[in-house]
């Protein structure tokens, strides 16, 4: 990463914010009345949105059925307008299918599947719009959508990106700066437990730097925990307003 582009000296990023501030999240649950569950999540300007059905039973082979806990089935993909290059992504292309991969374990960490034995959740995550942190957006989002529907977790999973720009850990990055040619790693964490339901990184990084940069998006990641939380309590407001009329 180029760092007189992307921090400035007084410690500003390329869109003013500090070393370790998130991007503006916004986000709203209940958005699909056909699905169990769903979410669309604004993170920055990546857009994501989510939808969840099950526990359902397992559809196709019987043997895919686990007789102890249900199945995640996860599918991650990104709308063709999403980004600027106008390219068509098919659904089995090998990014997509590694993204689905990384949230059918980080949610399988997460969700208490041994309640549904034999049973199979589905979560649907599609980018409407990239500018970095996709993972995280859908990670946010189906966390949402996975409340709407009622599914029992062991905490909300939040996840979020951090790299290096020299020597200061950045939180939360936008897509410049995870293009800019440095290590950025992207977490996600049970927030109550500290536990880690995912890491990766994507090049190597000096073991010196490693605990500053998972302590930056361990302590992004806590940050969304109170928004994505804020979120669901309004909607359960809204909801009981609702009822009451």
């Amino acid at each position: 990463m180029a760092g007189l582009e992307l921090l400035s000296d007084q410690g500003y990023r390329l869109d003013g914010r500090k070393a370790s501030e998130l991007r503006k999240v916004q986000a709203r649950t209940s958005v699909f009345a056909q699905a169990d569950g769903s979410a669309y999540l604004e993170q920055g300007n990546t857009k994501a949105l989510a939808v969840v059905y099950g526990p359902h039973e397992t559809r196709g082979s019987r043997s895919k059925s686990l007789h102890d806990r249900a199945v995640i089935n996860c599918q991650y993909s990104m709308a063709t307008f999403s980004t600027a290059e106008r390219k068509r992504r098919p659904h089995g292309d090998r990014k997509s299918s590694e993204m689905s991969l990384h949230l059918k374990q980080t949610f399988e960490a997460a969700v208490l599947t041994e309640l549904y034995p034999r049973s199979q959740i589905d979560i649907y995550v599609k980018i409407l719009q990239a500018d970095g942190g996709n993972y995280s957006a859908c990670v946010n989002a189906a966390t949402l959508a996975l409340v709407d529907a009622g599914i029992p977790m062991r905490d909300y999973v939040c996840a979020c990106t951090a790299g290096f720009v020299e020597d200061t850990p950045l939180a939360d990055l936008c897509h410049a700066e995870e293009s800019g040619g440095g290590t950025s790693l992207a977490l996600a964490l049970l927030p109550r437990s500290g536990n880690i339901a995912l890491l990766q990184m994507d090049a190597r990084l000096h073991q010196d730097h490693l605990d500053a940069l998972i302590e930056a998006a361990m302590t992004a990641c806590k940050g969304l925990s109170k928004v994505l939380d804020g979120v669901v309590r309004q909607h359960l407001e809204e909801v009981s307003v609702l009822i009451r009329d």
